[in-house]
């Protein structure tokens, strides 16, 4: 069974390690979840855009979380049914409807992430300064790799 370091001296090696890790990462963070939060992790995805980018159209959450409209427009009605997020028309274009993060909606998402935060810089903290620093120079190429 070769290593992760070994396996990684290729390209395609690196991208299976990569892959690997990465859905293992996902995972554990999922589990350590706010036992109170009953949303998925796709709907919690959704409140993330609402909080980073601020009011959005249903297309917009959509092409951001690259899914058709209409499973947006589910989870849309889903989160806005739960008091999570609520719609209001746009102030220029009447057509245009925007979805908005309500205070139950921010404040589910900010507890959710303070506890995998917390996990996260836990684990972080039995690290070497050096393997920091490497996930330090790491995590924006990680973010450029996933957004493209």
């Amino acid at each position: 069974m070769p290593t992760v370091e070994k396996a990684a001296r290729t390209d395609a090696g690196l991208a299976s390690e990569l892959r690997l890790s990465v859905m293992r990462l996902r995972r554990r963070l999922a589990t350590e979840r706010h036992p109170d939060n009953e949303l998925s992790m796709n709907t919690m995805a959704v409140l993330g855009a609402l909080h980073r980018h601020g009011d959005l159209t249903v297309g917009e959450l959509a092409r951001i979380e690259m899914v058709q409209p209409p499973s947006m427009t589910r989870t849309v009605n889903f989160l806005v049914d739960g008091g999570f997020a609520s719609r209001h028309p746009h102030e220029t274009d009447g057509r245009q409807v925007l979805v908005a993060l309500t205070e139950r909606g921010r404040e589910t998402l900010l507890a959710d992430r303070a506890r995998r935060d917390e996990w996260l810089a836990t684990r972080l903290g039995t690290l070497t300064s050096d393997e920091r620093a490497v996930l330090r120079s790491a995590a924006p190429i990680l973010e450029r790799l996933a957004s493209g």
